[in-house]
């Protein structure tokens, strides 16, 4: 498989910060998850792979080019949303997107249709004519990310694109970077210092701490079965009656939030989700769903 970006040894000191530290992946195409906490390279280490930042020491390819080489070259072929606000406020969307897609080579009338596309699928096509300085966050976030698709790059880098966002604006983003890598094609590197942020868009995900790569690997493999199951039933005081029943029938249960978890061990010999359904039944309560538990990218961190 095609590798997209590959580092090796890759290190960034900055004297009093040791910010990338012997770092060595590999990220192929589709969607991937940089993830880590605040402080723990994923910055940096966009920087270097747009050769904006020189490594201190190891190497690293993005589509096949040197970051230090070829970095001219890995910029024409690569969009980047910046994670800081960089909107010049008296600059429409319109103009904005137009002027760096002919600063990636595009002609005026190809930047101009590439920019009323761009801005369209990201939904900004009623206000691209207004001021960025007004935009709301999420609107300037949907700016940004229209700029880096404005010259059809084979590659996408997003730094913390939903920084700044209230719950609803973060999961139209999050659609909007799943539709960029599923519907529209490109590789996608998107980062975040939010853990369970991107599981549901992510095809893979790569976990760095302090610097260094602490996990990689596809997604799903991130989220296997507990052997626990969730049960959610109507109703706080249904909840504790069911939870109640479930215990004397010899399941081990826990509240978790608005949910039952439940640990059935094998040697007990029953068939749970029987139980369940007819505990239920007998108690008069509403079932509202069963699920097995997944494990969560915190839980990488925790067993770290």
């Amino acid at each position: 498989m095609e590798q997209v970006i590959r580092t090796r040894g890759l290190t960034k000191d900055y004297g009093s910060v040791l910010a990338l530290d012997d770092l060595s992946l590999d990220i192929g195409p589709g969607i991937t998850g940089l993830v880590g906490a605040n402080g723990a390279g994923k910055s940096t280490l966009i920087k270097v792979l747009l050769g904006l930042v020189p490594p201190s020491s190891g190497e690293a390819t993005v589509l096949g080019l040197d970051v230090i080489r070829d970095a001219a070259a890995i910029r024409a072929r690569v969009g980047y949303l910046p994670e800081h606000d960089c909107l010049p406020p008296d600059v429409s969307a319109s103009d904005f997107v137009v002027h760096l897609g002919m600063m990636s080579g595009l002609p005026r009338v190809a930047a101009r249709e590439r920019a009323a596309e761009v801005l369209r699928h990201v939904g900004l096509a009623e206000e691209r004519y207004r001021p960025m300085g007004g935009y709301s966050t999420g609107m300037k976030q949907r700016a940004k990310l229209a700029q880096a698709l404005a010259h059809d790059p084979r590659l996408v880098l997003l730094d913390e694109p939903t920084n700044g966002l209230d719950p609803a604006a973060r999961d139209d983003m999050l659609g909007l970077v799943q539709r960029v890598g599923q519907d529209f094609g490109f590789s996608v590197l998107v980062t975040s210092h939010l853990l369970g942020e991107l599981e549901r868009v992510s095809d893979n995900v790569v976990i760095l701490d302090s610097g260094r790569l602490l996990r990689a690997s596809q997604t799903r493999d991130f989220l296997d079965a507990t052997g626990t199951l969730l049960v959610e039933v109507i109703g706080a005081d249904a909840q504790t009656r069911m939870g109640h029943a479930l215990a004397a029938a010899g399941v081990p249960v826990q509240a978790r939030g608005g949910l039952l978890a439940l640990d059935p061990a094998p040697e007990l010999g029953l068939d749970v989700h029987d139980l369940i359904r007819d505990t239920a039944f007998d108690l008069g309560v509403g079932l509202v769903r069963i699920q097995a538990d997944h494990r969560r990218i915190e839980d990488v961190f925790a067993d770290a």
